[in-house]
């Protein structure tokens, strides 16, 4: 079954990330030939250092990547057709499928959210006004009666045989030039958004008691922050230390995650794997007009802080806030503290052990159309 995905690359990382994970996911495990349409290969290519950015037509792995051209090539569209986060299909391309025999089943996948409110939007139809088209919305979540988020089949055992092998994790760092770690030091990955109060938590760790080593990514607002300051190449200011490590391909990603003890990651991608790391994580949500993305922030916090321990919830969820903008950055410090306890990495482990309740997105995704041809 050929499948077409669209990705619009509208928020650098975030889009593709789960697009690339996607189309991979449904080649690798579900047997469908899938031709994934990018308009931004030279973002893309930080994700997958083996893409060829000036090719418009390529084979990367299991997956046929096109560029995604303005004038859209004349092309058969295919038996699903998966447009995005609302990006909008080529107008010629919508008219091919309405000229099928049969029309294709047509998904617009949504952003992940944890609001109520999703479960009873998932999956529901919405009749073309003028083609005999209809599209599904297809919405992630974190609820039964949502489509899950995307895991591979095996991710929680490679994590955990990985984060049981110390030896392996230190060749690994070492790979990416990160020293072994000094007594009681934690190491803290930092991938944020340009708004993230990136200097007042370096202060933060700079005073504290516990060592701590930030490691942050080559063209990132963190690692800008840290250039700034003069502590890129690792020297110490006061307790804190910091690197910046190479942009990395997402296995290579996932795996500084499974290392560190704490992940700030930002958009949906890295906050999904962030999670199945079974790590502390601190999320920062794409910022909306209005402060739309608050709701999202608390809703999700709502379902993770209900499996933590007695004032775990109240010190982390000032934490997420003082990281988006909700609270006042001078708390930041403070709540940073609150959280250095084990009871924030007991809550991750057990959230972890949840995340696979609602099935896997790309099996939830692949059973829905397959239903509909």
């Amino acid at each position: 079954m050929r499948w077409d995905l669209f990705c619009n690359v509208v928020d650098n990382f975030g889009d593709i990330g789960v697009s690339w994970r996607l189309a991979r996911q449904l080649a690798a495990e579900h047997g469908a030939s899938v031709r994934l349409w990018v308009d931004d290969l030279v973002v893309f290519k930080r994700l997958a250092p083996a893409l060829d950015a000036d090719a418009d037509v390529q084979s990367l792995g299991v997956v046929e990547v096109r560029r995604w051209l303005t004038p859209f090539p004349a092309v058969e569209p295919a038996a699903v057709v998966v447009e995005t986060f609302g990006c909008e299909l080529p107008a010629s391309y919508v008219e091919a499928m309405a000229a099928r025999a049969r029309p294709p089943v047509w998904i617009n996948l949504e952003y992940l959210s944890a609001e109520p409110w999703v479960g009873g939007c998932h999956g529901l139809p919405s009749p073309h006004l003028r083609l005999p088209l209809t599209k599904y919305f297809f919405f992630p979540g974190f609820a039964p009666g949502t489509g899950g988020v995307l895991f591979e089949r095996g991710l929680a055992g490679r994590r955990l045989a990985y984060q049981s092998d110390a030896d392996g994790v230190a060749r690994f760092l070492d790979s990416l030039g990160v020293p072994p770690r000094t007594p009681d030091e934690q190491l803290v990955s930092l991938f944020c958004y340009p708004q993230a109060p990136v200097g007042a938590l370096l202060d933060a760790w700079a005073g504290g008691r516990r060592p701590v080593r930030a490691l942050a990514f080559a063209g990132t607002a963190a690692a800008d922050v840290l250039a700034a300051r003069g502590l890129a190449g690792g020297r110490r200011d006061g307790a804190l230390a910091a690197q910046v490590l190479p942009f990395l391909a997402q296995d290579d990603y996932d795996r500084v995650l499974w290392s560190c003890d704490w992940n700030f990651v930002r958009g949906e991608d890295s906050f999904v794997r962030a999670q199945w790391a079974a790590r502390p994580l601190v999320w920062q949500a794409y910022s909306q007009a209005g402060d739309a993305h608050r709701l999202k922030v608390e809703a999700f916090l709502a379902r993770y802080l209900g499996h933590g321990g007695p004032g775990t919830g109240s010190n982390l969820g000032t934490l997420w806030a003082v990281w988006n903008g909700f609270a006042a950055v001078e708390g930041l410090g403070a709540a940073w503290t609150a959280c250095s306890g084990p009871e924030c990495l007991e809550m991750a482990r057990r959230w972890e052990k949840l995340l696979a309740g609602p099935g896997d997105l790309a099996a939830n995704l692949a059973k829905f159309c397959a239903e509909r041809l």
